[in-house]
């Protein structure tokens, strides 16, 4: 029988997800899987305990928030035999979208069930993790004014995950207006760029922002590469004119959107900047490196996603 834990975040998503818990036991253990239920007390705390799941050879942890208890998650099962299995439940689940997976809500109560059914049975696979700075991503790594927004609002009041889109929207175009870029030197594959950017962000997936814009049509999970994104400008003009053509798909045709694939890569400035993993905010600095651990990642994902993969494992 295979032994899985349920570690949820109780703080995470627009609506309380405590008492749905328990009634995904029962569709996993009719699949054959043990399940014990533990609850999130931090971002460490939920690391820590995927983790321990990891060396007591649980088969999986089935992750159930947002994307940044996804991140945290997926930091404590590097390099094990434990697969991450995504319940989406967060305020945004770019991870999910990415997958097709529908996140939990009040009026979707029954999503939970139904993406564990989608999970119960399925290969395990193998995807890459980034790590910037030595903190492990599984979506992205940004620095500049998605980074600077995401550090003003994390961590919200729930209040505000019910308006997350336009609390961020706002947020943003706020600090836009007085906060104007960075001088940045970025090196992708020992090969030098500078300029003067808004954002530069490094992504492992193909979704961005909230998930309403494919940044990266193109972009595996475990091809040991990533696209860095440079996105030029200096005013809240140009961070307006970046976000609807992220979303509208014209970054890809743009002058003022690059992209840089790569496996390694450094961005550094003469100023310290803020830095953002998988949404959350991370510590700040004047530089960021950024490296790939190939297929370090065991996951269990949706048989309609392999599609995301350049090499599914198939038994």
């Amino acid at each position: 029988m295979r032994k899985g834990l349920l570690l949820y975040n109780p703080a995470a998503g627009r609506y309380p997800v405590r008492r749905y818990v328990r009634g995904i036991i029962h569709p996993l253990k009719e699949a054959g899987w043990s399940i014990e239920i533990a609850e999130t007390l931090s971002g460490t705390h939920a690391t820590q305990t995927a983790h321990q799941a990891a060396t007591e050879k649980y088969d999986a942890v089935f992750a159930i928030g947002g994307d940044g208890t996804v991140g945290q998650v997926a930091s404590g099962l590097l390099d094990s035999d434990t697969a991450l299995a995504v319940l989406p439940a967060g305020t945004t689940n770019v991870w999910a979208i990415e997958q097709g997976q529908k996140p939990f809500s009040w009026f979707n109560w029954w999503s939970l069930r139904e993406n564990a059914k989608l999970l119960a049975n399925v290969d395990v696979q193998q995807v890459d993790v980034g790590m910037c700075n030595d903190h492990p991503f599984l979506l992205w790594a940004g620095v500049g004014l998605d980074a600077h927004t995401i550090n003003k609002i994390e961590p919200r009041h729930r209040f505000f995950k019910h308006i997350s889109v336009p609390h961020f929207f706002a947020t943003t175009v706020w600090e836009a207006t007085f906060w104007h870029g960075l001088d940045l030197r970025v090196w992708t594959d020992g090969q030098l760029v500078e300029g003067h950017y808004l954002v530069a962000v490094a992504t492992n997936i193909r979704h961005y922002a909230g998930g309403m814009s494919v940044l990266s049509p193109e972009a595996l999970l475990d091809d040991n590469e990533m696209d860095m994104w440079l996105l030029s400008g200096n005013s809240v003009a140009d961070a307006l004119r970046h976000f609807f053509d992220l979303v509208a798909g014209r970054h890809l045709t743009s002058d003022q959107a690059r992209r840089l694939p790569f496996h390694t890569a450094r961005v550094e400035s003469d100023a310290a900047f803020s830095i953002q993993v998988d949404g959350d905010p991370a510590l700040g600095s004047s530089h960021a490196d950024i490296n790939i651990k190939h297929r370090a990642l065991k996951i269990l994902m949706p048989k309609d996603a392999l599609y995301l993969l350049k090499n599914p494992n198939k038994s």
